[in-house]
């Protein structure tokens, strides 16, 4: 009986070293406790001395808690982070566990809807037009309508299919419709992307060195780092792009903008949602947001900004960490503690390697990556397929059910095994691998191969 209350459990929350502000927080939870943490005190104890308590039961259980929650249209900025998520987190509360889902599905689009065809005329983009991508996908019904198409490319030399751009479909801005603001309270502006698929994309991933961010030319913030690659690939343009123009960051702030100024008289709210590289992409996006000032409406009042993040990776120092936090931007970490690319890049220099003995400050402290935002932190891992640890379907799985995130899709590959399937098919000459051959090395270290 011992055994089987323990996989309900919760534990408290920890709180990581941080570089001041808002200190980041972990919540770990098993699969079971994640379905749990929907029901009241007295409901998850009843469940937890059952030894297998049936579907039927959870369903009802949580029925229950949902009818007697307040909705999302009276609460959406809490479930935005307007306080860090406080009292949200442990237990998980049923409406942002939804919203976490909910944001998650839109990120899985990208992939549903990326062709990695090489006999497409769309290969390596959008295979769907934007009026018809969320239908073709199995998204007819989220109460969004998609505005722009997004393109990405880092600025790395290396060779790349002959005859074709290296700008990539990254992701997509979409808006919410007269019918959806009714149910979330709020006009919500989305901005998707996708994790890591591309060569160049990968190469992008290992260049783990910090350079100053500088993204505002009226105080460009020397001391505001973020690593190389994400940020190569966020501000990068490619003049021969035939489907997008402008680098990543012109087409983002260009049509944020626009829709902000669009609906200016209306409660708006900023959400960028994003798989691992995707994340650092959604977090850039955010801080330059605020940093520009381009999340006001036309007057003092700021447009909230949210990020959600799934097994996302570090993305600067601990003067970004602090500089997010000055700044507003929320940011909610769903991370796998099993998942390495969460531990990258930083792994021996982050924000827990800032202290001696807890301190004494390092001379290094000023280079150390650093995590920002709130942390929700599930566990899952699978011995007959390791890479489903920085899956997003599983991680989506684990949140909507946990039985079927334990069962991990027998039958299908995941993203991690189709992207570096596709990543051994390319050709590349010689170039610079000493940087990406040290970052294999510590991604093996972390996955114990």
């Amino acid at each position: 009986m011992a055994a089987a209350s323990s996989s309900f459990s919760i534990s408290n929350t920890s709180y990581l070293a941080s570089g001041g502000g808002v200190p980041s927080r972990r919540l770990r939870a098993s699969a079971t406790a994640v379905a749990v943490s929907t029901l009241a005190p007295q409901q998850q104890k009843t469940i937890a001395i059952s030894a297998s308590p049936s579907t039927a039961a959870l369903n009802r259980a949580s029925a229950r808690a949902k009818a007697a929650s307040p909705p999302l249209a009276c609460m959406w900025r809490e479930i935005q982070g307007s306080d860090d998520w406080e009292d949200l987190v442990e237990p998980l509360n049923p409406i942002l566990r939804q919203e976490i889902v909910r944001y998650g599905e839109f990120v899985a689009a990208c992939y549903k809807a990326f062709d990695l065809d090489p006999a497409s005329k769309r290969y390596l983009n959008c295979k769907y037009g934007k009026s018809r991508m969320l239908r073709e996908v199995g998204m007819e019904g989220s109460g969004y309508r998609i505005t722009k198409y997004i393109y990405a490319t880092p600025d790395i030399s290396i060779p790349t299919q002959a005859g074709t751009c290296c700008g990539r479909w990254i992701g997509y801005v979409a808006v919410s419709d007269d019918e959806e603001v009714k149910r979330l309270g709020r006009r919500d502006v989305l901005v998707s992307f996708r994790g890591t698929v591309t060569n160049t994309e990968w190469i992008a991933n290992f260049m783990s060195s910090l350079e100053p961010a500088r993204l505002d030319p009226h105080d460009p913030r020397p001391d505001v780092k973020v690593e190389s690659g994400f940020l190569s690939l966020y501000t990068s343009n490619d003049s021969s792009c035939k489907f997008g123009s402008g680098s990543c960051r012109e087409q983002l702030l260009a049509e944020v903008s626009r829709l902000v100024n669009l609906y200016k008289d209306e409660e708006l709210s900023i959400t960028l949602a994003g798989h691992s590289m995707g994340s650092s992409l959604a977090l850039l996006l955010g801080y330059d947001l605020a940093e520009l000032g381009l999340n006001r409406d036309g007057g003092s009042r700021e447009v909230p900004i949210t990020v959600y993040s799934f097994g996302g990776p570090r993305v600067g120092n601990l003067g970004f960490k602090q500089r997010c936090e000055d700044l507003g931007v929320k940011v909610l970490r769903v991370a796998n503690v099993n998942d390495p690319v969460t531990k990258l890049p930083g792994v021996f220099l982050n924000e827990n390697s800032r202290f001696l003995g807890g301190r004494y400050e390092l001379p290094w402290s000023c280079s150390c990556y650093a995590h920002v935002g709130v942390e929700l932190a599930l566990d899952f891992f699978k011995v007959k397929n390791p890479a489903c640890v920085h899956d997003l379907d599983a991680y989506i799985g684990l949140l909507k059910c946990p039985k079927m995130a334990a069962q991990m899709k027998k039958g299908g590959s995941d993203l991690i095994t189709r992207a570096i399937d596709f990543v051994c098919n390319q050709k590349l000459d010689a170039w610079q691998w000493q940087e990406a051959a040290r970052q294999v090395g510590n991604l093996m270290q972390l996955l114990r191969i």
